[in-house]
Parts: C-alpha cells; sequence; structure tokens
C-alpha cells in the first residue's frame, strides 16, 4: 500500500503536528474539514490544551499510540528532529504538506518501514480521492 488514496483509506487517525486555532490558518482549515470527513484528529501543539474540540498535546510524544498518520504543518527545518522522536513511535504515515521537505530526514523515515508523503496537501488529496471514487 503506497497510493494516497490507500493510505486515505485505510488510516483514520491523524496526528496534526503544528495545528493552530487561528481559522484562517491550513493547519485549522485542512484538519477542520479531515475531522468533518470522520477521520479522528489530534492536535501537537504546546500552547493549546485542545484545537477543534479535539485534544491537543506538546508533543508528538505525547499523543497515545498506535500513530497512523503523522500531518506535518511545521517548517522544513523542523523535519529531522520530528523524524527522530517518530522513529520509536513507528507511525504508518509521515505527511509533510505543501512546501514541507527535508530528503535525508524523509529518507531516515523510509527506511525506518515509514510511508512518506510530501508537498501534498491532505485536504486537496482526499478532495481528489472522493471525485475519484464519487
Amino acid at each position: 500500500m503506497t497510493s494516497v488514496s490507500d493510505i486515505l483509506k485505510s488510516f483514520r487517525k491523524i496526528a496534526v503536528v503544528g495545528i493552530s486555532p487561528n481559522t484562517d490558518r491550513p493547519s485549522h482549515y485542512v484538519s477542520k474539514y479531515m475531522l468533518e470527513q470522520g477521520y479522528e484528529i489530534t492536535g501537537v501543539n504546546p500552547g493549546h490544551d485542545q484545537i477543534l474540540g479535539r485534544p491537543c498535546y506538546p508533543s508528538i510524544k505525547d499523543v497515545a499510540a498506535p500513530l497512523e498518520i503523522v500531518n506535518v504543518f511545521r517548517a522544513s527545518s523542523f523535519v529531522p528532529r520530528l523524524v527522530e522522536e517518530l522513529l520509536p513511535l513507528k507511525p504508518k504515515v509521515l505527511w509533510l504538506q505543501l512546501g514541507i521537505h527535508d530528503q535525508d530526514a524523509e529518507e531516515k523515515a523510509r527506511k525506518a518501514g515509514i510511508l512518506v508523503v510530501t508537498d501534498r496537501c491532505l485536504m486537496v488529496e482526499h478532495q481528489r480521492f472522493i471525485s475519484l471514487s464519487a
């Protein structure tokens, strides 16, 4: 299973690293959209206990296992440290949103058996998947 549509059909839990309470931020409205589509959303933002009525944790290490999709809305420079934190947690998918990229960290995640999706918007891909299957 490596296609985006397979990922979206197979995994329903999304941990959103860098989720924002600001409704104008992509991390907020993409998460809201996915929540409305029936996905389970958990936030990772050290400044908040709850966003979108869902629990929010200070670190990915605080999110209850098992992790399925880890959707990242942080600068590319944050990705290497995040991957180091993710390796022992063994998420199924590391999803790096549009413009987020770190080749070395992505390769390290792949070598650890984590599926990696880069430079794609989860919401856009979900909408594309829905329109293909409708």
